[in-house]
């Protein structure tokens, strides 16, 4: 059953959109940290929202915690030792690119770390590795949860 939803949803969306195939390799980190910043936003927005209306300001805020640099970071730290040879590798060319926008209220550490992590949930989103880039979150978002 779990295949046939991913198998659904990435046939919609090459069908409704007329996506074509793509190499992941080609993408910069940056493009890659580009999608991965959205596509993590949505799943913490999604576990937000799931835990019950609230005012939006009171999302907002829940949402912040999970998203910022200081955040990411500090779960790259947990997941370095839970990924392969090739999901570090990119990891490591997010965290290592060159941005154009200096880190807001964040040390550059960190910020650096956030966009390799970033660039990895992008990564394995593109290449619809969706199980594998949902059980890291979660990993880090335990980790989180117990360092609070």
């Amino acid at each position: 059953m779990e295949e046939s939803v991913e198998w659904q949803f990435d046939s919609l969306m090459t069908e409704v959109f007329s996506l074509r195939e793509v190499d992941v390799n080609q993408y910069s980190p940056l493009a890659l940290a580009y999608i991965g910043d959205s596509i993590y936003d949505l799943i913490i927005k999604t576990l937000v929202v799931n835990e019950g209306n609230q005012q939006v300001q009171k999302l907002h805020k829940r949402t912040s915690r999970f998203v910022q640099a200081s955040a990411q970071s500090k779960m790259m730290r947990t997941l370095q030792e839970r990924l392969t040879e090739e999901e570090h590798a990119v990891y490591k060319r997010g965290r290592n690119a060159k941005s154009v926008s200096p880190a807001k209220n964040q040390s550059v550490t960190d910020y650096r770390r956030a966009t390799g992590f970033e660039a990895l949930v992008g990564y394995l989103y593109i290449k619809k590795e969706w199980k594998r880039m949902l059980e890291l979150i979660k990993t880090g978002l335990e980790c989180l949860e117990e360092s609070k």
